[in-house]
């Protein structure tokens, strides 16, 4: 159990921003930091960041919260895993009863995964460095290829011993359970019930999570019997899902942000290579094709991605072919392909680290334009395996969602084809267009007729920004809504007292007093339908009677999962005023804020006059329905006094009342 003070140091010292943007590429707009939501698959930016109110917000999927919730929710922490990530991020200390293996790993089962996967990197790690086989087998291996011993400390590189069950032995002789080392792969049970290592006399590779936490591993032999595979990985787990994970982003994601660049090559050996050069920004795919997962998690940090290419023409042909849901995902690719055969890693070594450098700076080429050249090549003058190309370059053009974009590498296209500019554009659209139909087509299938065929994603929201006013001081279109419930102006007055109950006021004919109280004496006889919303209420009541002022963030921390969701939605806007309305166009745009006496009344009369509506309604049908002669005018009497209410708060709102 971790303490109350030191939850509370690790809530004060987190920052959203920091927090969010080691895992999101953040930039700023407004007062709010925004970026791609990494929760959901989105194109258009819809995920916020308030630096200042300590939350995150993300209007496509709804998540949001505070530091720990986007640990949470990220990384599918516990609360007390993702307080101990904090804690370890910003070096706060977490005092503990110290477990013991045993203890450790029966307090959570995929926890345990981790404990007994960093075991094994520093088994690994401890055999390469400190035992006579590791130095002279797997050392002098990396040694002759040039690899610096920083390098190789830096990535934990080790050594697996080349015995049956050395690791399975030390693991299980240090308290730790045999079904974890089976469950992430170390361990292997055959048919006999034999245990083995699935790693033995290889070069380790531990693969790190986006977080640094180590969930798997790459090992490569050192034999030369062509029966043994070069590579062995760790098998899918819980903590391991190889089309999610990128090996290096952990140490590159920092340098990726910073140059707004990433150079994905192919192999583990690449990586450590690229980075003895000096190039921090470098991951591989740990040796599986390339996913849409991947890909969406370099977008993350960057929009742009440089191909770092083998010299081997049968493999560049094969690894085009599926590169063009890089281009589907928006993302900008350059290609550097590597001469006479040589692959990232022999070629750093090849010319050492400044030429390498420079190679890469002079040798980046665009994605399609590469293709084209390359293809081209095979074709020679053949128009039939020309056609085809062209047919091919266009199709990769289609993918790209920018139509500016496409439309200048179809412009590039053209003249490196030789083909006219307009005959591209035409094949162009013919190739949308039925895109289009066939997207369509799905959707009637499906029965979503309301979706939108001409979205790749969630569909964008609509409609003015929530915090634009008018003279009346109520939203724009209050008064046009026709829902038959009080939920709109209930949740203005909860939204309200989270942005400025704790504010202190001095209004004429308004003793001096907190808009909080204020609120809730004047709404003191209103009932609230919303059940959400009557519980911040009563619970905003509660903490007033007791003596205290919450903030908005005492409700967005709420323990109850609703309250905080619904305190953080109406605490952010998705949209943000323009510094330049004012700057450049010389427009002024009002802030309810610098009339606060009107924004508050308002608020309070928008939801008084739905509460008088509604009972002047039923006052009508009461009216219409009884037969009693007198009774009837002790209803038109009430009648008349409510419509008068009515008319006393359609004054203050500037509405026109149809007498």
């Amino acid at each position: 159990m971790i303490n109350r003070e030191t939850i509370d140091k690790i809530m004060d010292t987190a920052r959203i921003e920091e927090v969010v943007g080691d895992f999101v590429h953040l930039k700023k707009r407004g007062t709010s930091l925004i970026g791609n939501c990494p929760f959901h698959g989105e194109k258009t930016p819809s995920f916020h960041v308030s630096v200042t109110k300590g939350i995150y917000k993300c209007f496509g999927c709804g998540k949001g919260g505070d530091s720990v919730r986007f640990i949470m929710d990220h990384e599918k922490y516990s609360y007390p895993e993702a307080l101990k990530f904090l804690a370890n991020k910003y070096n706060i200390e977490v005092e503990e009863a110290e477990l013991s293996p045993e203890a450790a790993e029966a307090q959570s089962a995929k926890e345990s995964l981790y404990i007994v996967s960093q075991y094994a990197a520093a088994f690994f790690v401890k055999q390469l460095w400190d035992t006579s086989e590791g130095k002279a087998i797997g050392l002098s291996y990396f040694k002759e290829r040039g690899f610096r011993e920083d390098i190789l400390k830096k990535f934990e590189v080790g050594y697996s011993p080349d015995v049956w069950d050395a690791l399975t032995q030390s693991a299980t002789g240090a308290g730790h359970k045999l079904e974890f080392l089976e469950s992430t792969g170390l361990s292997i049970k055959n048919d006999n019930g034999k245990i083995y290592d699935r790693f033995r006399g290889r070069v380790m590779f531990p693969i790190h999570n986006f977080t640094g936490r180590i969930i798997g591993f790459g090992g490569r032999t050192l034999k030369t019997d062509k029966n043994v595979p070069k590579y062995v990985n760790s098998p899918e787990s819980e903590i391991y899902h190889k089309s999610n994970v990128l090996y290096g982003l952990f140490h590159a994601k920092k340098a990726i942000r910073d140059l707004d660049n990433c150079y994905l090559a192919e192999g583990y050996a690449d990586v450590l290579s690229v980075h003895q050069a000096g190039i921090e920004n470098v991951v591989a795919s740990s040796g599986t094709s390339l996913t849409v997962e991947q890909i969406k998690l370099i977008g993350r940090f960057t929009q742009n991605i440089t191909i770092l290419f083998d010299g081997d023409a049968a493999g560049i042909k094969a690894s085009l072919r599926g590169l063009d849901m890089i281009l589907e995902e928006g993302l900008n690719v350059k290609i550097v392909s590597f001469p006479d055969g040589h692959d990232p890693d022999s070629y750093m070594h090849h010319v050492g680290a400044g030429a390498f450098k420079t190679y890469l700076e002079n040798n980046r080429k665009d994605f399609i334009l590469y293709k084209a050249n390359v293809l081209l090549k095979d074709a020679g003058n053949d128009p039939i395996k020309r056609a085809g190309i062209i047919r091919d370059i266009v199709e990769s053009i289609a993918k790209i969602p920018d139509p500016i974009k496409a439309s200048v590498f179809v412009r590039e296209s053209s003249s490196l084809l030789q083909i006219e500019e307009s005959i591209l554009m035409s094949e162009l659209n013919k190739m949308r267009s039925a895109k289009l139909k066939k997207n369509f087509e799905g959707i009637q299938r499906s029965g979503n007729s309301n979706q939108n065929p001409y979205s790749s994603g969630p569909p964008e929201p609509l409609g003015p920004p929530d915090d634009l006013w008018d003279d009346s001081a109520g939203p724009l279109g209050q008064e046009q809504q026709t829902t038959n419930t009080d939920e709109i102006q209930e949740k203005e007055i909860v939204r309200l007292l989270l942005a400025y109950g704790h504010e202190f006021v001095n209004w004429d004919k308004i003793d001096d007093m907190y808009i909080g109280p204020f609120i809730m004496q004047n709404l003191a006889d209103v009932e609230f339908e919303n059940l959400l919303c009557k519980k911040i209420i009563d619970h905003y009541s509660s903490e007033i009677d007791q003596g205290r002022l919450p903030t908005a963030n005492h409700f967005i921390k709420h323990e109850e999962r609703d309250i905080a969701d619904l305190a953080i939605t109406l605490s952010t806007s998705e949209y943000a005023l323009s510094e330049n309305w004012l700057n450049k166009h010389l427009i002024y745009v009002k802030d309810e804020s610098m009339n606060l006496k009107a924004t508050i009344l308002g608020g309070i009369f928008h939801l008084k006059k739905r509460k008088v509506d509604k009972i002047l309604t039923n006052l009508l049908k009461e009216i219409k329905e009884e037969n009693d002669t007198d009774n009837q005018m002790i209803l038109m009497q009430r009648y008349g006094v409510i419509k008068g209410v009515e008319r006393e708060i359609s004054k203050f709102l500037g509405s026109v009342i149809v007498k």
